[in-house]
């Protein structure tokens, strides 16, 4: 149920393949054909009651598949109409079995879900044409890489090149970090080995592409440097500077910055052509997005070979442009802004959480944020002023909980409580009561909050933002925003991403509760131009793709 392909061997092993033909196929197929004809009558399939059988004897086989798949389907139907047309093959005569699949299989095809599925599958590979960068674009080699910063991210990034081929040299200040975080390389390497998904001598010659260092001797020889140091600008322009130094005059320098102005960053360099954001997600070696972040004196080939080296290391590369967040986070604010002044209008983190885990998201919001650790947005609140009223300020109540050391998973105590040893939130009393409090002291009176205006305020911001995004050329497609957020933030990909959500629900809908969420919530609800005209001229953001070309 998986839907990932199999190898001929394993086909055998099952039943789907009568026999592997080895040297000339012409030859083994002709003597296989011999073969069977000598078997008369040959058996047809609805003879072939052997596995029927089995599965007539274990009936409650098939709920324990709904269950296991409905877990990891979050919301998606493709893979139960599966399990119910291998149930009609048991449970019915063979014509009538045939039947129900049929029946199954259309019902499918003609549903949303299989237009999102296909929508997803065309705007990944759609997405690695950047108009005005040509196929015949010259790129540059990229044989090996240095990464700035040991840490979680640094270390996932050099194990991404290890394992396309590419040699990576990972670096910081420290010698003991820089162990650390080789040793942490290699024990998820042994992880994989230990599950069977890799040889151990594959896993050797990862490692060994590796290497650890705590100085800039060898920055001559690299084709390119990834930085993944902290998310602080002066820090981060005065490594550059010293790169612009170090690194050879063709080597591209890239920042793996999350918020920060690529475009500020390049002009602490004498090369600014030759700087780009390369964004990866946490975990690096797992998470298949990469954001590349286009700067405005960023140079075609160093843009082509970021859209190349994103397939070499198994990535899906999405061309963005500057703005804080880009395309990914900047979308994020909004929808953790609206869940923030959810919770202090009334609702309550196991409620929005609710809503959006069924909505088809692997977490909510409150759940994500004490994954990700409320210290971290608290400490970038603290170092931005905060708004004037009328706007609001949407991170009282996690400055709240962070000021009380309840920073999420890692104190064992954020939005939720959590057992030691164990990622699973459980709701507190207390934390009801630190949200009721918050919401006296910003003088707001508490309200019922609907399911329904949990999921249109959070999507709604999304969308939203994802308009104004597309207005100012920050995202080249509606479509590649979907990437982004099917990709690096576990989009449902039955929804096919937030801006086909939207078409499915219709612009003009979205459009008119915008307006009103304005009227009630101020200017942080002003409609996007973009999503204002389309929705006036009945339009679709396919159709604004579809006009692009």
């Amino acid at each position: 149920m998986s839907g990932e392909p199999i190898g001929a061997i394993e086909a055998k092993a099952i039943g789907l393949v009568d026999q592997i033909a080895e040297g000339d196929l012409v030859t083994a197929a002709v003597a296989f054909a011999e073969q069977v004809i000598g078997r008369k009558p040959l058996p047809s399939v609805r003879e072939l009651a052997g596995h029927i059988d089995q599965a007539k004897r274990e009936p409650s086989t098939f709920e324990k598949v709904r269950k296991d798949i409905a877990a990891r389907s979050r919301g998606g139907k493709a893979a139960l109409r599966c399990v119910d047309a291998v149930q009609a093959a048991v449970d019915l005569p063979f014509d009538e079995g045939m039947k129900r699949e049929q029946a199954l299989f259309k019902e499918a095809l003609e549903s949303t879900e299989s237009l999102a599925l296909r929508h997803i599958f065309f705007a990944e590979r759609q997405a690695a044409k950047i108009p005005d960068v040509e196929a015949n674009t010259p790129t540059l080699p990229v044989r090996r890489v240095a990464v700035l910063g040991a840490g979680t991210m640094g270390g996932g990034i050099a194990m991404a090149f290890a394992n396309a081929g590419i040699a990576a040299i990972l670096v910081d200040r420290e010698q003991a970090l820089v162990d650390k975080g080789l040793e942490i390389i290699k024990k998820n390497y042994a992880s994989t080995v230990s599950k069977g998904k890799l040889a151990q001598s594959e896993m050797d010659a990862r490692v060994a592409r590796v290497t650890g260092a705590t100085n800039w001797d060898g920055f001559g020889e690299v084709d390119l440097v990834i930085e993944a140091v902290f998310e602080e600008m002066g820090l981060k322009k005065e490594i550059f500077g010293k790169l612009d130094k170090a690194c050879r005059k063709d080597a591209i320098l890239a920042t793996n910055t999350s918020t920060l102005d690529v475009n500020e960053i390049a002009q602490s360099t004498s090369r600014p052509e030759q700087v780009i954001g390369l964004h990866f997600f946490s975990p690096a070696n797992v998470m298949r997005l990469l954001e590349i972040v286009r700067g405005s004196a960023t140079s075609k080939p160093v843009v082509a070979t970021a859209m190349k080296l994103s397939k070499q290391i198994n990535k899906v590369g999405v061309l963005v442009g500057v703005c804080p967040g880009f395309v990914g986070n900047r979308m994020l604010h909004a929808y953790f802004r609206e869940s923030n002044f959810l919770l202090e209008e009334g609702a309550l983190p196991q409620q929005i959480d609710g809503v959006m885990t069924r909505f088809g998201l692997a977490m909510g919001p409150c759940a994500t944020s004490d994954l990700a650790g409320l210290d971290v947005g608290w400490r970038i609140r603290k170092g931005q002023p905060k708004p004037k009223p009328p706007e609001r300020y949407s991170g009282a109540v996690g400055d709240r909980l962070a000021e009380m050391g309840r920073f999420g998973q890692k104190t064992g105590a954020g939005f939720y409580r959590y057992q030691p040893g164990s990622r699973t939130p459980t709701p507190d009393p207390e934390v009801e009561a630190i949200i009721v409090a918050v919401s006296k002291e910003l003088g707001i009176e508490r309200r019922a909050v609907t399911d329904d205006e949990i999921l249109e305020r959070c999507m709604y911001s999304m969308i939203n933002e994802g308009a104004k995004i597309l207005d100012e050329g920050i995202a080249l497609r509606a479509s590649d925003i979907d990437t982004v957020w099917i990709n690096g933030y576990g989009f449902p990909a039955h929804r096919g991403g937030p801006m086909f959500y939207a078409d499915t629900v219709g612009l003009p809908v979205i459009y008119a509760r915008v307006l009103e969420f304005a009227a009630k919530h101020g200017k942080v609800w002003t409609p996007s131009p973009l999503l204002e005209r389309l929705a006036r001229e009945k339009k679709t953001f396919a159709s604004l793709d579809a006009d692009k070309g």
